[in-house]
């Protein structure tokens, strides 16, 4: 396996198996001995099979020696590190990485699918791999003192993406991972910011990401779409407060390299930060009125993702997109009639459609004809069908198991998504190497043959999926 690839490999493949375990009533002073005598660092103390804490040497030396207490008094569940951070047997190594890093561990305990304890993943474990990974990068991350220091993680992002992708990591995988960064590049700002300039910000609120950010779905080519969403009973002085922060905060994102969103969606502009009353209001503004940019306000903001601070905003607001959807079939329909509006790049004798003229003369735009149009064509469906959860692939499998979509259907969607977004992010990544700014646009050209027959076959999957909406929404009776 390539050095990149195994930070995708499941964690029941990296994590150690052979694990010393504690009941809650064993006494403390003979854990330590079988500690001592087995030359491990830590033990996991079990009910059954259900892991409730671990006991590590840190444990031993501040709770029982440094305090002057009696090892042989004291009980495993006296001393146990509780509640555990966890992940699944499914989970990526990565995961581990950032869980450990995010919250402060040494170790992560891995279960199986029915919850029972599987192994343990060690920092140690992960130290072993080269410098040059996402692990790197989050301890870089995590170890910086000031804002600017992540300009340079920041930067260094696209490097790892590219040697991923060489290695053969899948799409999806690396999309997912650059997610993980940006939102731990995120934290540390924040936490930065907070314990050195706002450490005294009213609570609660969120900080929130929107659009394909909020979906986990962006790649080399981004800026941001974020908000914030605060407690109804803030007053002017919070607001305040909250004000500065959001400016400082976007700054420092620019700061680092991460480009400010063209049509101004950020929680820095008095528009994108919001009471959670004010919000609702503004879902309920947006779908009295389908403008243009109404709907595309509105399908930014129903992907609302916490990347910070209370996520029961995000439930409440979600609760309320739903609701509303469920209540007002219309909106919806002129959801759905602004995602047939475009049109993928096909001919009339289902020929590939490329710009006439101008700088992207010879190409195609592979978002605007093919990922935008399944995208926002399956939120339209999923707030049709009365759910919010994931990105466009798990909202195409949970159509799927609804019978929303057909089996057939949401297989040549997920295929086609999935190969859209490969081609998306290659042609990304060989712009950067070639020393252009990433863009949205393939050249059909440059791609194989057996490429090119996927590309008009995906493209009339999108044409063949509008359809389905024209037909389910009733687009034929909806004016504009």
């Amino acid at each position: 396996m390539a050095e990149g690839n195994i930070y995708f490999i499941k964690a029941r493949e990296f994590c150690q198996r052979r694990l010393q375990t504690a009941f809650p009533g064993e006494a403390v002073d003979e854990i330590a001995r079988r500690m001592s005598a087995s030359n491990i660092s830590s033990v996991i103390v079990t009910e059954g099979q259900k892991p409730l804490g671990i006991i590590t040497d840190r444990d031993l030396r501040n709770k029982v020696i440094s305090v002057g207490a009696n090892a042989k008094e004291l009980k495993a569940v006296d001393v146990m590190s509780s509640p555990l951070i966890t992940m699944g047997e499914e989970d990526e190594l990565f995961e581990a990485v950032y869980k450990m890093s995010r919250h402060k561990l040494h170790r992560i305990i891995v279960l199986d699918k029915a919850g029972n304890l599987l192994g343990i993943i060690a920092e140690t474990d992960i130290m072993r791999l080269q410098a040059n990974t996402p692990q790197f990068l989050i301890k870089e991350i995590d170890q910086a003192d000031r804002p600017e220091e992540l300009k340079k993680v920041f930067h260094e992002i696209t490097g790892l993406v590219i040697s991923l992708r060489k290695t053969g990591v899948k799409t999806p995988d690396i999309v997912r991972l650059i997610a993980h960064i940006n939102d731990a590049l995120l934290i540390k700002i924040i936490s930065l910011l907070t314990e050195e300039e706002f450490f005294n910000l009213p609570r609660p609120f969120s900080f929130v990401a929107l659009g394909s950010e909020g979906r986990i779905e962006q790649t080399l080519k981004t800026d941001q779409d974020n908000a914030i969403i605060f407690d109804d009973s803030f007053g002017e002085a919070e607001r305040e407060k909250i004000r500065n922060f959001s400016l400082r905060l976007v700054d420092s994102l620019i700061e680092i390299g991460v480009p400010p969103c063209p049509g101004g969606t950020m929680a820095k502009n008095p528009q994108w930060r919001r009471s959670l009353s004010e919000w609702k209001e503004e879902v309920d503004r947006w779908m009295r009125l389908p403008s243009p940019d109404n709907i595309l306000n509105y399908s930014m903001f129903s992907d609302v993702r916490t990347v910070w601070g209370d996520p029961t905003f995000e439930a409440r607001i979600k609760e309320h997109i739903i609701k509303r959807g469920s209540e007002n079939a219309i909106f919806l329909a002129h959801m759905a009639k602004n995602v047939v509006r475009f049109e993928p790049p096909l001919g009339i004798f289902g020929k590939i459609k490329t710009i006439k003229e101008g700088p992207q003369k010879g190409m195609i735009d592979i978002k605007s004809g093919g990922i935008f149009p399944i995208s926002d064509g399956i939120k339209s469906l999923a707030l049709e069908g009365g759910f919010l959860t994931g990105g466009t692939r798990e909202k195409i499998e949970l159509l799927k198991n609804s019978g929303s979509l057909s089996r057939n259907d949401a297989t040549d969607l997920l295929t086609t998504f999935n190969f859209f977004s490969m081609l998306r992010l290659r042609t990304q990544i060989e712009a950067i190497e070639a020393g252009r700014a990433p863009t949205n646009y393939i050249n059909p050209d440059e791609l194989g043959n057996i490429e090119k027959m996927s590309l008009k076959i995906g493209f009339e999957a999108v044409k063949s999926f509008q359809n389905l909406l024209k037909l389910r929404f009733r687009l034929n009776f909806i004016s504009d």
